[in-house]
């Protein structure tokens, strides 16, 4: 029987002198998709729906960077420092090229990938993600919840989901279907949010110019941009700035839904990026 979500092994490969951990399965024909989470996140805090869906046609990678989750070493606390630990992560794999899926912090990262190593990326899709110097505007309760030390449900609806009761349960029925794996990845951290904390402070600062993003014109790649109309962790504006900037962009915008909307939406989202992927 093939590995899923819920099967996969956690592996580890070596680099610079850590071990990165990652799980990779799936059907093995073109290029791999290439996973990178969440403030905090790890390999278990994807959706089994989005990740096994994508794995029919595709191999799927989630892997933790330095210092997150089971990986060792320092937690890096530069974005730019990050994606070059991916870049290595990928050739060390092996992989000549790959799709790079980002979310939220892993947007950021996954953009300097681009930026610093094009030759390694395929496609991009970018999921409730900013940009270098983009709109800082969060909800003021956004900390009380991003920092708690041992994320809750009622954290995760709050960050991640529109405020309906559909939304609601979307967001209970997420929650239950990415604690379905037996063997739970290790909890990030404290020095995991700090660092964290940090690279997103810096990544944050305002850039000079009358069009301060024009540094995205050199993403050629073809990008999938997705945000919720209300996004109260990274203010959904910036999804708009990146699919203005980033040439062979796409952007979706999803209906009463906020940071997390491809978990709000998963049957849709998974629709939408096999189409994106497979053009």
């Amino acid at each position: 029987m093939s590995d899923t979500h819920l099967t996969a092994p956690t592996q580890y490969i070596e680099v610079d002198g850590d071990r990165f951990a990652y799980r990779r399965w799936g059907k093995p024909s073109g290029v791999p998709i290439f996973l990178v989470q969440h403030f905090r996140g790890g390999m278990d805090h994807w959706d089994p729906l989005l990740t096994d869906g994508l794995a029919e046609g595709r191999e799927v990678i989630l892997f933790n960077g330095r210092g997150i989750a089971s990986s060792s070493g320092t937690p890096r606390n530069r974005i730019e420092d990050m994606a070059d630990d991916i870049a290595a992560v990928i050739r060390a794999l092996g992989l000549e090229q790959v799709d790079l899926l980002g979310f939220s912090i892993g947007g950021f990262q996954v953009q300097e990938v681009t930026l610093r190593h094009p030759q390694l990326v395929r496609k991009l899709l970018l999921l409730g993600t900013g940009l270098r110097g983009g709109d800082p505007t969060s909800d003021p309760q956004v900390p009380d919840h991003a920092l708690n030390p041992v994320h809750v449900l009622e954290n995760f609806l709050f960050l991640f989901f529109g405020r309906s009761e559909a939304a609601i349960e979307a967001g209970r029925a997420f929650w239950e279907r990415r604690h379905q794996r037996a063997d739970q990845d290790t909890p990030a951290s404290p020095a995991v949010a700090q660092a964290q904390v940090e690279a997103v402070i810096a990544y944050a600062e305002p850039l000079p110019g009358e069009n301060p993003y024009t540094h995205l014109n050199a993403i050629t790649q073809p990008t999938l941009v997705l945000n919720g109309e209300n996004d109260v962790m990274i203010a959904s504006i910036n999804s708009w700035h990146l699919a203005q900037n980033i040439p062979n962009a796409q952007l979706l915008i999803y209906p009463d839904a906020g940071h997390g909307a491809q978990f709000q939406y998963p049957e849709r989202f998974l629709k939408h990026a096999l189409q994106f992927l497979d053009e």
